[in-house]
């Protein structure tokens, strides 16, 4: 049983269903599963199971598909985010021990590069036309089989791996096996069953939580409407168009969304799960969301290392009911879902009781295989039988788990512990506020001081007094930074996550300890 198995089931049923749609072309169910069948017979005859394929594409479509290819042939996927800094590609592709390079004619430019630091590379092809170097994809598949030879693929066999993005260091490469992809499919089954097949739209980048999403949609036998970028206004625009179901987006675009002028001039009534995730968004912003698009957010809490469903707050949670717990709930991220186990753990390996807080750590058929070639770290994060996803959190009497913060961003402050979430939410409540980060910065008086950093919206203003009165009297003076900070633009990853450690690097460059 594997990943393909419910791309396949979908197939069966729904043929002439259109599996993606971008811009003008609609590419149904038959001609994906064919594609996909002769990108596997393709690269059956130059590959031997179980050999990485890293694919280098922007949002496309047929880009995808072959990704279907890959995991048809016993392949192992590698994403390289289109976005990411060419060193950085050329990094995980060497270390991850890339065989065959997919790549789209945009980064012609970068491959030659990329082929010169990574020899072991044997098998390069342009997905979209003929390269400079590599013949075109569909040329080259001119002569295979249109049918791939079935292969009996194990639940338990690597068939993607990912990089942990390297914001906080060298990425490694997460080992994803099927069954924690299938996993994550059961899960969102269980939490978002539809009566009729989704309509979802992919903006955010398909090599992350995007792209993850398109596999329980086509196990639905859903659409798939692809967009290049996250831009804000086409966003909306697409939702309306195609009547869009479903959508995931990390919070920095929606916060674009909502300071969007038009944003409110558009029907967003098709909407049933706008899920949010990859960071924690500001209650307050998340009220906004509700108002204008309606009672369809969503959040969905996971990491690469247990793919995008740990934990789940569905729509009906996101209802205010005047009281303080549904008040409170718009914090949290959810219950467990269905094929996931959530607990707090102390530094000690002692699982915690309600309202204390601890990591956040899992167990299941959701959580990774390991990372690729680093043993110290796979035994690391799964130490005491649970995974370790870095996260402080807490568990409440019901289940509902709340993120407080990352236990590498914690600021100790005259000894005091302060977690920058906790300060952000505040920053986030005021009106001018787009973006913040906060984080400690070195100080003679206190060890590390708290300071924010904002991202104002558009024409909007406000002054460091301003911000700095509003943090005191919500959260008093040991938490409230003791300076602020505007800048035009927070630096972001190229999944949209503010870069902290970019941030702390301007404020503790030269310094032995960085704390």
């Amino acid at each position: 049983m594997s990943l393909v198995n419910a791309f396949d089931y979908a197939a069966r049923r729904f043929a002439g269903r259109a599996a993606f749609v971008q811009g003008e072309e609609r590419i149904d169910y038959a001609a994906a599963a064919a594609f996909s069948h002769r990108v596997a017979a393709g690269l059956g005859r130059q590959l031997a199971r179980g050999d990485k394929v890293a694919v280098l594409s922007p949002n496309e479509a047929w880009s995808f598909i072959a990704v279907l290819g890959i995991l048809r042939g016993g392949f192992v996927w590698l994403p390289i985010n289109a976005r990411n800094a060419l060193a950085d590609t050329i990094a995980q592709v060497d270390d991850f021990d890339c065989d065959c390079l997919l790549y789209h004619s945009s980064f012609e430019a970068d491959v030659a590069r990329i082929r010169a630091s990574v020899p072991r590379i044997r098998l390069l092809l342009c997905l979209d036309r003929p390269g400079q170097a590599a013949p075109a994809l569909r040329d080259w598949l001119a002569d295979a089989p249109a049918t791939a030879p079935p292969l009996d693929l194990a639940a338990d066999e690597v068939c993607m791996m990912f990089g942990t993005g390297g914001t906080t260091g060298r990425s490694k490469g997460v080992m994803l096996m099927h069954r924690n992809v299938m996993a994550m499919i059961g899960n969102f089954l269980a939490a978002m069953p539809y009566g009729e097949p989704p309509v979802y739209l992919a903006a955010a980048p398909l090599t992350h939580a995007a792209g993850f999403m398109c596999f329980w949609i086509m196990a639905t036998g859903g659409s798939t409407i692809v967009l290049p970028t996250a831009n804000p206004r086409a966003v909306m625009q697409a939702i309306e168009q195609h009547r869009v179901t479903t959508l995931f987006l990390p919070p920095t675009v929606i916060y674009m969304m909502l300071a969007d002028p038009e944003v409110r001039h558009y029907d967003y009534r098709s909407l049933k799960h706008f899920i949010y995730g990859a960071a924690p968004m500001a209650a307050d912003k998340l009220k906004e969301a509700v108002a204008v698009f309606g009672p369809c957010m969503a959040q969905g809490y996971g990491q690469v290392e247990a793919p995008c469903s740990l934990t789940f707050l569905p729509p009906e949670e996101h209802r205010l009911n005047g009281d303080a717990t549904s008040e409170r709930r718009l914090t949290s991220c959810g219950r467990a879902m269905p094929y996931s186990e959530v607990a707090i753990m102390d530094d000690a390996g002692h699982l915690l009781g309600p309202e204390q807080a601890g990591e956040i750590v899992a167990r299941g058929d959701l959580v990774m295989l390991g990372y690729y070639k680093n043993p110290e770290a796979t035994a690391e994060t799964a130490a005491h039988g649970w995974h370790h996803t870095g996260d402080v959190g807490l568990m409440d009497a019901d289940g509902f788990v709340y993120i407080v913060d990352r236990k590498k961003d914690m600021v100790i402050t005259g000894g005091f512990n302060v977690y920058p979430s906790e300060v952000e939410r505040v920053l986030w409540s005021h009106p001018a506020v787009q973006d913040c980060a906060v984080i400690g910065v070195p100080d003679e008086k206190w060890g590390e001081a708290v300071k924010a950093i904002i991202e104002l919206k558009p024409d909007a203003t406000a002054s460091e007094a301003d911000l700095l009165a509003l943090c005191r009297v919500r959260l008093g003076g040991v938490k409230a930074p003791k300076s602020v900070e505007f800048w035009p633009q927070l630096p972001r990853s190229p999944v949209g996550k503010v870069l902290k450690r970019a941030i702390r690097e301007r404020f503790w460059a030269g310094r032995a300890r960085q704390i």
